[in-house]
């Protein structure tokens, strides 16, 4: 394997410029997508990476439950500075799993209070909440997606913006921003290179929203409006304290900066594009994150190979 079993666990550093690059320069549906791809595919590489190393580390182990045969000196030749990578892996590929598993768990038991919170209102795809506070967030999954907004946030808001506002909530159903959310989280979890994307991801799908509800309610400058006067009502986007929206899912002013996103929509609209050109800032950032991906998972793939031949030739039958 060599020092290429090294490589995933630092090769999510050739993402930073394109995540910047995309939510400024490509189509928020574009940009989402091509780092959500990036993202997934860079942590996986890398969390197996970590599983391959501490497969060496735990052999080296007293007591370990491994075949005794994974502990030859073949299987510890195939990592460079054995002793310390592989060692090391351990309470790191530990770290990762208890982390992810930890923020899947806060995902779930959000979803689950959001919808309890909501049990004794009527079915319908909107629920008004009436409370002081003024917010709103789309909630997916459960019988039905729902649209959550308080009264307080209604009447800050005049009926066209009102309609831009469900519109750019039944965006973020519609399009299932939640799993691209949940997707990077995990990624940036599973490897802390990837925060960046995250971040990005966070700010291109409240522009995917905009984008999407500018065009249900044919007008920009409206959309722009009303995201401007609900981040207003509700302290510049601040979260109130115990709405579960904005622990996890898309809300309307509470995620993604305000002032880029109405810049955004006074500008004209994006030009969609499944990828960008190569002879632009974005697109040679675009296309190396791609080949960082692909010999991301390449290296790992080799190194699993290698290191699954490796311990079966070691295995006693």
């Amino acid at each position: 394997m060599g020092v290429f079993v090294f490589l995933p666990l630092v090769l999510p550093l050739s993402a930073w410029p394109v995540a910047r690059l995309a939510e400024l320069h490509l189509h928020p549906r574009t940009a989402t997508r091509l780092l959500t791809a990036f993202a997934t595919v860079m942590a996986v590489c890398s969390t197996l990476c970590l599983a391959l190393l501490m497969v060496v580390g735990t052999a080296q182990l007293p007591g370990n439950p491994l075949p005794d045969g994974w502990s030859d000196p073949e299987v510890r030749a195939a990592v460079p500075y054995d002793e310390i990578a592989g060692k090391a892996a351990i309470p790191a590929l530990v770290l990762v799993l208890a982390v992810c598993g930890r923020t899947l768990w806060r995902h779930h038991r959000v979803a689950r209070a959001a919808r309890r919170a909501l049990a004794g209102l009527p079915a319908s795809p909107v629920a008004v909440l009436p409370e002081e506070r003024p917010y709103a967030y789309a909630l997916p999954g459960g019988p039905r997606d729902r649209v959550v907004v308080t009264t307080a946030l209604l009447r800050g808001l005049t009926p066209p913006e009102r309609r831009a506002l469900f519109a750019h909530e039944r965006a973020h159903l519609t399009a299932r921003h939640h799993r691209y959310l949940l997707a990077v989280r995990l990624a940036a979890r599973a490897n802390p290179f990837l925060r960046p994307s995250r971040t990005a991801v966070t700010y291109t799908t409240e522009r995917w929203a905009d984008e999407d509800a500018a065009r249900s309610v044919g007008s920009r400058t409206v959309v722009a409006r009303a995201i401007g006067r609900a981040a207003l009502l509700s302290g510049a986007g601040a979260a109130p304290a115990g709405a579960p929206g904005f622990a996890g899912f898309a809300g309307f002013a509470s995620a993604g900066p305000v002032p880029r996103r109405v810049a955004a929509l006074l500008r004209p609209a994006p030009v969609a594009r499944s990828w960008p050109s190569a002879f632009t800032s974005v697109g040679l950032a675009a296309w190396g994150a791609a080949v960082g991906t692909l010999v991301s998972a390449m290296s790992s793939a080799n190194s699993a190979v290698t290191m699954f031949l490796i311990l079966y030739a070691a295995t006693p039958l």
